[in-house]
């Protein structure tokens, strides 16, 4: 048995499924569509909606991409995919083994373990190796083994299509509102609370560390107003990426003031919601003309969260 019918074994939907597939990284406004038609077409047949997720992106696996970043880890992948009202969440290990399988093995096996009766797709989605199942050869294979497929046209902003690449394009311009836009929500980082050197605290800021995989997609280095959340609490925050060039070349590092707070973070889990950039980073000459530009930054975080939609 092949680790992908293991995987499938464990799902046992009780009924027929539409399902749709892809990495959904980012969960943008793209994915979005396709799950809600799915949802749709799996009610008017009385059948289940899923998606299959998968674990591991197909181009790191294939080397294409060795150090793409993701915009969202698994687990916030998976918490964002159920919160759209599908029935069914499957995450399927994205292996060398999977990128060999032909497409109407993948098929095959989707119909024998799922039901399969229906996909839902982009009108550039393809699947198995060498990407051979294209949307002519899935509606042959669907009138073959009894599915329909639905072709869904991307979604469009300014014209673009709406992409993971596209979201990261943006992050790396510091454009937050334009990565709202695409995600159709505010994009968080979110991580464990740990001890950092304490400079913040010496300058009477102290600073909550997140613990972020190396993996993470980041917004460029600078100076962020931010919402923090903890044990469910909104508390509006300021948040510096970067390298802290003031004190000496270091790692790149996510610390985050929590205004108006009084309490113990570390070991704590942290989400961080991203609003809008402040300043890039910057070098300071000394701590207190550091200290100066961090009260300015404070005062200009909070008429930035006046405004701010994401709570």
């Amino acid at each position: 048995m092949t680790q992908i019918e293991s995987e499938l074994l464990k799902v046992h939907p009780p009924r027929p499924v539409v399902l749709t597939i892809g990495v959904f990284d980012g969960v943008h406004l793209g994915h979005q569509a396709l799950i809600a038609e799915t949802i749709r077409q799996a009610k008017k047949i009385g059948a289940l909606s899923a998606v299959v997720t998968f674990a591991g992106h197909p181009r790191q696996v294939l080397g294409k991409h060795k150090e793409l970043p993701h915009l969202t880890s698994l687990d916030r992948r998976i918490t964002l995919l159920k919160s759209t009202g599908i029935d069914l969440v499957i995450t399927l290990a994205f292996t060398e083994e999977l990128a060999s399988l032909p497409a109407l093995e993948f098929i095959r096996l989707l119909k024998k373990h799922l039901s399969l009766t229906g996909l839902v797709v982009g009108p550039d989605f393809a699947l198995g190796k060498g990407r051979e199942g294209d949307i002519a050869s899935l509606k042959a294979i669907g009138e073959k083994y009894g599915f329909n497929l639905i072709v869904v046209p991307p979604q469009l902003k300014a014209g673009h299509k709406v992409s993971s690449t596209l979201v990261r394009k943006a992050m790396a311009e510091s454009n937050m509102k334009k990565v709202h836009d695409l995600l159709g929500r505010c994009f968080s980082l979110e991580g464990n609370v740990a001890r950092g050197e304490g400079r913040g605290a010496k300058l009477g800021f102290p600073t909550a560390n997140l613990e972020i995989a190396a993996d993470q997609a980041l917004p460029a280095d600078g100076v962020y107003a931010t919402i923090a959340s903890i044990n469910g609490q909104a508390i509006p925050s300021i948040t510096n990426i970067g390298t802290r060039p003031t004190f000496g070349v270091g790692n790149r590092t996510v610390e985050t003031h929590l205004l108006d707070f009084n309490g113990q973070l570390y070991g704590h889990r942290l989400e961080i919601a991203i609003i809008e950039q402040i300043r890039p980073e910057e070098k300071f000459a000394s701590p207190d003309k550091l200290l100066n530009q961090i009260k300015e930054d404070v005062a200009k975080a909070r008429q930035v969260l006046k405004k701010t939609e994401c709570v």
